[in-house]
C-alpha cells in the first residue's frame, strides 16, 4: 500500500500555474497563491477550477482577479475550509484543563486525566469525520468502544453540568477559529 501524502503550498502552485498554462489561461501572482492555498484536496479539483474560471472569464471578458475567484468558485471554497485534526484537538484540550499531553495516550484513569480525554475524544467525533477506530488509535490505541463510551459520557454529563457543556463550547470555537 502507498503512503499518499498531502500535496504542498508548492506543488500545489506548481501544479496550478502549469495547468493553467497548459490551458492558456492567464493568471496573477496573486491568483496563483489564492488558488494554491485554497484548493488542497487534489489535482482534479485544481483542474475543475481552472475550468471554471477560463469559461467565466471569457463569457465575462474580464480578468481573474482574486474577487473573481472568490465569487466563481465560492462553493468550493467553502467546502475546502481547514480540516481540524484529532492532533490539534488534544493539544487545545490540553491546555484548557492544563495536563499532559502524554496523558492523552496514557493508559490513568484518574478522573482529572479521563474526563478531559473523553471531552476530547467528543470533540474529534463531532468536529472531525474521523472514524471512532481511528479516534480510538490516536489515544493511545483505545478500542472504538471506549471512544462510544466517552462521547455518551460526555453528551450526558453536559445535560447536568452547564460548566462541561461551556468547556465544550468554548474548545468547539477555539478550534474552529485558530
Amino acid at each position: 500500500m502507498a503512503d499518499i501524502h498531502p500535496l504542498t503550498y508548492e506543488l500545489r502552485y506548481g501544479i496550478i500555474e502549469a495547468k493553467a498554462e497548459q490551458k492558456n489561461i492567464k493568471l496573477t501572482g496573486d491568483v496563483l497563491e489564492f488558488l494554491a492555498n485554497k484548493i488542497t484536496n487534489n489535482v482534479r479539483e485544481m483542474e475543475g477550477a481552472l475550468n471554471r474560471l477560463a469559461v467565466h472569464a471569457s463569457l465575462q471578458e474580464s480578468e481573474i482577479t482574486v474577487d473573481l475567484v472568490k465569487d466563481v468558485l465560492k462553493d468550493l471554497l467553502r467546502t475546502n475550509s481547514r480540516k481540524i485534526t484529532i492532533d490539534e484537538i488534544q493539544k487545545k484540550v490540553v491546555e484548557h484543563y492544563n495536563i499532559k499531553l502524554s496523558d492523552m495516550h496514557s493508559p490513568r484513569r484518574s478522573r482529572s486525566v479521563a474526563r478531559p480525554r473523553q471531552v476530547a475524544m467528543y470533540l474529534a467525533k463531532s468536529i472531525t469525520t474521523r472514524s471512532l477506530p481511528e479516534i480510538g488509535r490516536k489515544f493511545g490505541g483505545r478500542d472504538h468502544t471506549t471512544v462510544i463510551h466517552a462521547i455518551k459520557t460526555i453528551e450526558e454529563i453536559m445535560v447536568n453540568d452547564p460548566s462541561l457543556a461551556e468547556d465544550i463550547e468554548l474548545l468547539t470555537r477555539i478550534l474552529q477559529t485558530s
